[in-house]
């Protein structure tokens, strides 16, 4: 039996407490009193209860009981003054007071008894989103834990990467005590969504769980509190902040799985997940590594569009930071890339995003390249990389204003992403076309905090600083961008992007630097 309690969730099988993701270790007697008063929740329990249940009957003396009673409450946050959960009735006994939700786990099917109707589970990462459980009270309710969960499902459904299960065949299990490995097997999914809704005194609180079904390992876990304003907003809000949260955790759960294959087991999407690991750092080894895995996910799979477009981006990045030691051939070969993921599929957000990216700054047909990433924010407005890219795209068109948005867009879906300096290095860019040094260099700073490597955000304090007339600071800038880039020279980073056409305020400062010509 698993209980869950606001964000805590405690697994008498495995003998666990939960909060959210994070084991809290307990001493055993401490765990079972909390096992006891939440299977006893529906009366007061008195002191020979706790005594006889946790202690067989054991003289135990009212300090030794108090003790462990505060460690009970320390480790659920609890408090003999809040008394959120459990609540003391004096010279009565202790009652659980919180709202529980109860999920019974059956014994785990032997998988050669397994039905032969249940299907199989896909290689790209499978999710069903289960009904919440409506804990308000209110039975009128139902309709706005429903709502919550098809607002969740239709946004999951939007990344073609994820197999989402139609919300028809999710609600079979609504309202039934759920063993989620039995759902995982019987609806083909490798990861369930579960959670609760409870509504009081003008807010909502929802509380989410990511579990990988076969194993029953929480992945994720969080709650999300609203006024209950207005209920369309809301979910909305909500729906993001949940889609936003899982799809990072999915992610990073399929390339653990990736990463323990053996690699005569690796699929085209393991090679793929792999690829995107080795090219973030964007070194030189990486990008290198990250192509050589496209490239043989491309060959298990001709036609994976995915695989082609993060090829394509490898030539790309390789142009853009002068990695290449043949140009032309990687800025044909990117190009070569991006059409053939366009003819592959030109449905999908993320390769839609990805190939406007790649011929804004490698092709400059700002028109096709904005209805590119425009389709793509339209296609899949949750998604954090289609967001992204669609700032740089619009930074390369030479339109800061709606630059910033979309890169602020794209920070709100995911506010703790490693990655985030890449994303402030493109609002500091803006910032300098716009003449908003001091912003600039805000954002710049904010960047380094996050990779004080990157070169990206010392290019852009050496313009504003040099804007500002602030001439010490722009040498020390400059001086500390060149050891990150010591290739560096104005006329070879005009040569290696489009972006160089609209940044004309950023060059500007360069040359009032003196930096290398």
């Amino acid at each position: 039996m698993r209980y869950f309690f606001e964000d805590y969730a405690l697994d008498t099988d495995r003998r666990e407490l939960y909060r959210a993701t994070d084991l809290i270790v307990v001493p055993p007697q401490v765990f079972d009193l909390l096992d006891y008063l939440i299977r006893n929740r529906e009366r007061v329990v008195s002191k020979d209860d706790l005594i006889s249940a946790v202690w067989n009957g054991r003289s135990v003396s009212d300090a030794a009981l108090t003790t462990r009673l505060n460690a009970v409450r320390g480790a659920i946050g609890d408090s003999g003054e809040k008394q959120r959960f459990i609540k003391t009735l004096p010279r009565k006994g202790f009652r659980f007071i919180g709202q529980v939700q109860e999920v019974r786990d059956v014994a785990a099917p032997n998988p050669d008894d397994a039905p032969q109707s249940a299907p199989a589970i896909p290689d790209r990462p499978s999710i069903a989103v289960l009904p919440f459980a409506n804990m308000s009270g209110d039975p009128e309710q139902e309709y706005f834990a429903d709502g919550m969960v098809d607002e969740i499902t239709t946004a999951l459904s939007r990344f073609k990467g994820l197999f989402v299960i139609a919300r028809n065949s999710s609600f079979t299990f609504k309202g039934k005590a759920v063993d989620i490995k039995d759902a995982g097997r019987r609806l083909g999914v490798r990861y369930v969504l579960e959670g609760e809704v409870r509504k009081a005194q003008g807010k909502v609180r929802i509380t989410g769980r990511l579990i990988e079904a076969a194993t029953g390992t929480h992945i994720w876990a969080d709650r999300f509190e609203r006024d209950m304003t207005d209920i369309f907003a809301l979910q909305d809000d909500v729906t993001l902040a949940v889609v936003s949260a899982i799809r990072p955790r999915l992610f990073q759960a399929e390339l653990a799985l990736a990463s323990r294959r053996r690699p005569e087991d690796l699929t085209a999407y393991d090679l793929y997940l792999r690829a995107i690991q080795k090219i973030v750092p964007s070194t030189r080894e990486g990008l290198a590594e990250g192509l050589r895995l496209a490239q043989r996910a491309m060959e298990l799979d001709p036609g994976f569009a995915g695989a082609a477009a993060l090829a394509g981006a490898c030539h790309s990045e390789n142009v853009v930071r002068n990695y290449a030691i043949d140009p032309q051939f990687e800025r044909k070969e990117a190009v070569r890339l991006m059409r053939l993921a366009l003819s592959l599929d030109d449905g999908d957000p993320d390769t839609l995003a990805g190939v406007a990216l790649i011929s804004a700054l490698l092709v400059g047909d700002c028109e096709s390249e904005i209805e590119m990433s425009d389709r793509a924010v339209k296609l899949n407005p949750n998604s954090y990389y289609a967001w992204h890219r669609r700032g740089w795209v619009y930074e390369i068109a030479g339109q800061p204003e709606e630059a910033i948005r979309s890169f602020e867009r794209s920070m709100r879906m995911s506010p703790v992403d490693p990655q985030a300096f890449i994303a402030l290095t493109g609002i500091a860019c803006a910032l300098i076309e716009l003449r908003r040094f001091d912003e600039a260099i805000i954002a710049a700073k904010k960047a380094l905090r996050l990779n004080p490597c990157y070169p990206g955000p010392y290019r852009c304090l050496v313009a504003a600083f040099a804007h500002l007339g602030r001439d010490a600071e722009a040498r020390e800038a400059a001086a500390r961008m060149l050891e990150t880039d010591p290739d560096f020279t104005i006329s070879a980073w005009i040569d290696r992007s489009q972006l160089s056409k609209t940044a004309k305020l950023m060059i500007e400062g360069f040359r009032k630097a003196r930096l290398p010509e």
